[in-house]
């Protein structure tokens, strides 16, 4: 078996992710005619044949497939293995992996790992701004923020603030429309949603249907962009339903008035922010995020009104 066996895999695999082997030349910064050379070599050194290869496209052989089913394991093993080791190892190095919300990776999650990398050159950050709920084993990240209640799972979550959802308005808009002092006033009222998919905000909790139903008063304001929706309560085009750290500093502010009906019974729970990963033992680098991430926070966090 050649020396360079596990780096040629490795490149296998890239190969089947793009597509191509230019694909996989981009991925890796190199030439094209590297990759096929190291694809000839594995072929060689395995004696099969692991790709068709014709002008428009590259299919995976029989034994291609069976081999790159291994080699995806073997290679997150190799990397889960090298995580755990480095974790012995004080320095913050290498890339550190993160992915969250995109208007609380661009609010708290920049800075932190900006002042991290000041800090330790060495360190790079990849960080996945998306409201999808990526998997950190399948994704091969380091640090997946969560919000809410977990549910049972194998990974490991370390909890870094408290979440609370807030009804919040304008001081303009409440001198318009008037101020509800129940949920139930609220069908009398304009609504600001989220644009597509599940009652993410959790009108339901609030109003006991998701907003825009019948009954639950007029839904003025969609958008998948909590910034926009904080923009738009500010606007005073409705009463809005937002995370804390979203809307928490202009409650603190005056930009926009919390409207505690009843008691606010949906902040009962034990919701909150969590850091998930997939290993026991964490990295120098993932302690360190999350330290710092901590600190940055706060208890009580930056943003409590």
């Amino acid at each position: 078996m050649r020396p360079h066996f596990a780096e040629f895999l490795a490149t296998f695999v890239d190969v089947v992710r793009a597509g191509s082997f230019s694909g996989a030349a981009r991925r890796r910064a190199v030439t094209p005619s590297a990759i096929v050379r190291q694809i000839d070599a594995l072929e060689e050194d395995l004696g099969v044949a692991l790709f068709i290869r014709s002008t428009r496209a590259l299919t995976l052989t029989d034994a291609g497939q069976r081999l790159h089913e291994r080699a995806q394991r073997h290679l997150d093993e190799l990397a889960d293995t090298h995580a755990e080791v480095a974790a012995f190892d004080g320095s913050v190095s290498g890339t550190l992996r993160i992915a969250c919300f995109p208007s609380f990776g661009k609010r708290y999650v920049l800075p932190v790992v900006a002042a991290l990398q000041a800090e330790h050159p060495a360190l790079h950050v990849e960080l996945d701004l998306t409201e999808r709920l990526a998997d950190p084993v399948i994704e091969r990240l380091d640090v997946v923020i969560r919000m809410g209640a977990l549910t049972d799972s194998t990974l490991i979550a370390t909890k870094v603030a408290p979440l609370a959802r807030l009804l919040v308005a304008s001081p303009d808009y409440l001198e318009r429309a008037g101020r509800p002092d129940s949920a139930e006033d609220l069908s009398s009222h304009r609504l600001i949603d989220k644009l597509h998919g599940a009652d993410l905000l959790g009108w339901r909790d609030v109003l006991g249907c998701p907003a825009g139903h019948a009954g639950t008063g007029t839904v003025s304001f969609r958008s998948d962009d909590f910034e926009a929706q904080r923009a738009a309560a500010e606007a005073g085009l409705g009463i809005a339903f937002l995370p804390s750290w979203v809307v928490g500093p202009d409650v603190r502010a005056r930009k926009l008035v919390r409207l505690p009906l009843g008691g606010e019974p949906w902040n009962e729970g034990s919701a909150g922010i969590y850091l998930l990963r997939a290993l026991p033992q964490p990295s120098a680098k993932v302690r360190a995020f999350t330290d710092a991430l901590r600190t940055s926070i706060g208890n009580p966090p930056v943003w409590a009104s």
